[in-house]
């Protein structure tokens, strides 16, 4: 995806979560346990407003400073018009930097289209919560993310969360997954297979079709949605090592 349309994803996302109803801002995440809908938003804004942040201060920019700087987003329905505020922001301030452009990350040094994609990302999986929340209490279900977001959110996932993210807090991963394979496979859109390797205790992503120790397939919303653990593996078509599958979606947490 090319970063105008990560940023067309943010805010489309981003509307669909501020407009979601007031008098549903108690009910609870299914798939999160503790959250709730008003957490969704106000974990969201907050984010966008880190973000805008962490821009404004440049590409040296200290991180945690930024982070005890925040205005932060009301609680109570105030929530919803102070998330649609910081998403404003943050799109504005994503918008006038070329994607090139030096930034700073939680990953390190990096380009504007980083931020550009992660927020487009970030919003699209929690509107899913939040959708999901409105739905667990009697309304409509979620409408589809765009199958082009949930295929470049599963290779975000897949080379900037597990192969990046993960080594950098965690360290190497468990030697019992030295040189499993796992083949991750979205059924309804183009180029959307990558084979996972692990091998000296990173793991490589190739955006290929081939055979691995096990292979999810689905929709690439499912898959997205399954590999943030919104959604649970059994919605997936699991073919080999079961565990494995299981093993690797319980790492995946970043």
């Amino acid at each position: 995806m090319e970063p105008q349309r990560h940023l067309e994803i943010l805010l489309a996302e981003g509307h669909r979560l501020a407009a979601m109803p007031p008098d549903a801002l108690d009910a609870p995440v299914p798939s999160i346990e503790g959250w709730t809908l008003e957490r969704v938003v106000r974990h969201t804004g907050k984010i966008h407003q880190w973000v805008a942040a962490v821009l404004a201060a440049g590409p040296e920019a200290d991180l945690d400073q930024v982070s005890s700087s925040l205005p932060g987003i009301p609680r109570g329905a105030d929530c919803l018009p102070a998330y649609g505020e910081a998403l404003q922001v943050v799109h504005a301030a994503l918008a006038a930097l070329a994607p090139e452009e030096q930034v700073a990350s939680f990953v390190g040094p990096t380009t504007a289209r980083f931020w550009q994609r992660r927020q487009a990302h970030e919003v699209a999986v929690h509107r899913i919560d939040a959708a999901d929340a409105v739905q667990a209490v009697g309304g409509p279900p979620p409408e589809p993310i765009a199958l082009d977001c949930a295929a470049d959110g599963t290779d975000e996932w897949a080379r900037v969360f597990l192969a990046t993210r993960w080594n950098q807090r965690f360290g190497e991963f468990p030697e019992e997954l030295e040189g499993r394979t796992v083949h991750l496979h979205g059924t309804d859109i183009d180029a959307a297979e990558w084979l996972l390797t692990f091998a000296g205790g990173r793991v490589l992503v190739d955006p290929t079709h081939a055979k691995g120790d096990v292979a999810l397939r689905g929709t690439a919303q499912d898959l997205l949605l399954a590999l943030w653990r919104r959604r649970p593996l059994d919605l997936l078509e699991v073919h080999g090592d079961q565990e494995l599958a299981e093993r690797l979606v319980d790492l995946a947490r970043f």
